[in-house]
């Protein structure tokens, strides 16, 4: 028996969509203060929200997260199947979808089943000839172990496709939902193949949302321009202009000055300067979040796991928080994901015992301490809102048990690389999901899949219990491997958790049709200045 979706919620809220696009009339430009440059314009090379707030505008997946919730919903695709044994997934594919014409490149065709077959084989076939020519890391589908989940991807005609995969995956549907698994044209990329210019796929976008890419200067600004053929409707907003700010007080000066309309989420320290702001309205919303201190498990001496337990019973979490949230409406991380996701083990703690620390540095070999680096955050982020201050205090709390902490931090686009490279002994990171499922934190961060990564973490036995937690229908069961494997979690300690927050992201109130997302990322589909 083929359990199929419904339709209703989506129809209601297409509807909703373009009513508002309708009314908006001929509508000014958007602009949106960014905190960070996109790493480039390929979703499925990058994770970070930089480069995801920015591809989202440009290409759809199959399905999508409903608008301000966590509903799978049509996208792409108009309706699938599960097989009943959670191992064949069937999508009827839309048909009318154009893709982009832009100045380098004009389609001859609408999307079909050729745009999806490249796409997913792309990602998990390296001897594809596109791979051949421009080899490149698919992060978010390498940490999801993808090539290694799916059996094959077949053809069954022009607008249906079936992914077969090796072993039951009940959260399977929701992976395509990523900004990852956006459709390329196939198209496209053929002609970028036979030119010998595979690589501009990365940095010259074609793809079927709602606003194609016009021009990008480093650092500076990105401009797109409403797709003329958009299969929802064309866009009423002229133009959707990133200005890339990096430092915090700049975007808030800006969107008080009304220089740009949505901002990057801001800080706690920030909300009182915006707060009475008679153009400004302020939304929040609990995100499903985490930060925190990354170890490289490749390196001495925090490929120990008494220095690594040692080093997170040091940090004074409570002082660090009056300090960093002073709104204290942010939760001290326990666990590798929020308590509102199901599974969460609530028989974990944190411990703050620097005479505990100590003897476990001595039983490590290193009773006098050790030197080691500390990377701080180069941008803030609603988790971590001050890289640096939070570097600066966990240094004075490493010092107290005899480790000195050498600061060090990067340009983002370079933090990440050289964290992926394994350059570091610690380094601050994030999560953040769209949905309430402990799969999407543990998956892409802590199995020995996604350990090619910064964290160079890999237990058989944490991924055996993932592994099956994915396969199991049972939801009993489920979350009684998922409790398990958090255990083992907090025992080899990969992480040091630090925080899980709200989201605040500043909108002018001449702005229409902006919803937060649960993962508080942004959405520019019928959003308007009138």
């Amino acid at each position: 028996m083929m359990r199929r979706v419904s339709l209703r919620v989506a129809a209601a809220s297409l509807l909703a969509l373009a009513a508002a696009c309708a009314s908006a009339g001929a509508a000014k430009p958007l602009v949106y203060c960014a905190d960070a440059s996109p790493e480039g314009f390929d979703p499925a090379l990058w994770d970070t929200a930089s480069t995801s707030n920015v591809t989202s505008q440009i290409f759809q997946g199959l399905v999508a997260f409903q608008r301000g919730g966590s509903e799978i919903v049509p996208e792409l695709a108009t309706t699938w199947t599960v097989s009943p044994d959670a191992k064949a997934f069937t999508f009827q594919l839309r048909r009318g979808v154009k893709f982009h014409a832009t100045p380098y490149f004009t389609p001859t065709r609408e999307f079909n089943v050729e745009d999806v077959l490249f796409t997913f084989r792309r990602l998990v076939d390296p001897r594809q000839p596109f791979n051949v020519a421009f080899p490149a890391t698919f992060v978010y589908p390498q940490s999801l172990g993808l090539a290694e989940m799916i059996a094959g991807i077949d053809r069954l005609g022009d607008h249906e496709v079936r992914f077969r995969l090796h072993r039951p995956n009940v959260n399977f549907l929701s992976y395509f939902a990523g900004t990852f698994a956006a459709i390329h044209s196939a198209e496209y990329a053929a002609r970028l193949l036979a030119e010998g210019r595979a690589s501009a796929i990365n940095n010259q976008p074609v793809g079927t949302g709602p606003y194609r890419f016009k021009s990008y200067r480093k650092d500076d600004v990105l401009r797109l321009q409403p797709h003329p053929e958009y299969w929802r409707g064309v866009q009423q907003t002229k133009a959707l202009v990133y200005a890339i700010s990096r430092e915090p007080n700049v975007r808030v000066q800006k969107i008080a000055r009304g220089e740009c309309h949505v901002t990057a989420a801001i800080r706690d320290v920030d909300i009182t300067a915006l707060s009475g702001h008679p153009q400004i309205d302020i939304l929040k919303i609990q995100a499903l979040n985490i930060s925190y201190l990354g170890f490289n498990l490749k390196k001495p001496p925090v490929d120990k796991r008494e220095v690594r337990e040692a080093l997170d019973m040091a940090v004074d979490r409570d002082a660090l928080f009056k300090v960093l949230f002073p709104r204290g409406d942010a939760m001290q991380a326990v666990s590798a994901f929020p308590p509102a996701v199901p599974g969460y083990n609530r028989r974990l703690k944190n411990e703050f015992d620097p005479a505990r620390a100590k003897q476990l540095l001595a039983q490590a070999g290193h009773p006098d301490g050790f030197e080691i680096d500390l990377w701080a955050l180069p941008i803030s982020r609603p988790t971590n809102p001050n890289g640096q201050l939070m570097a600066q205090m966990i240094q004075a709390d490493w010092a107290r048990i005899g480790v000195k902490a050498r600061i060090l931090t990067y340009e983002w686009g370079e933090y990440l690389k050289r964290a992926n490279n394994g350059e570091h002994h610690v380094y601050m990171s994030g999560w953040t999901s769209d949905i309430a499922a402990a799969d999407e934190f543990l998956t892409p961060n802590l199995t020995c899949a996604a350990s090619r990564g910064g964290i160079k973490f890999c237990n058989a036995e944490f991924d055996a219990l993932v592994e099956g937690a994915r396969a199991e229908v049972d939801v009993s069961k489920r979350l009684a491997m998922v409790e398990r494997a958090q255990e083992i979690f907090k025992r080899e300690r990969p992480w040091i958790t630090m925080a899980h927050s709200s989201v605040y992201i500043p909108v002018r109130k001449d702005v229409t049709g902006f919803v937060m997302s649960p993962n508080g990322s942004v959405d520019f589909e019928g959003v308007v200045r009138p």
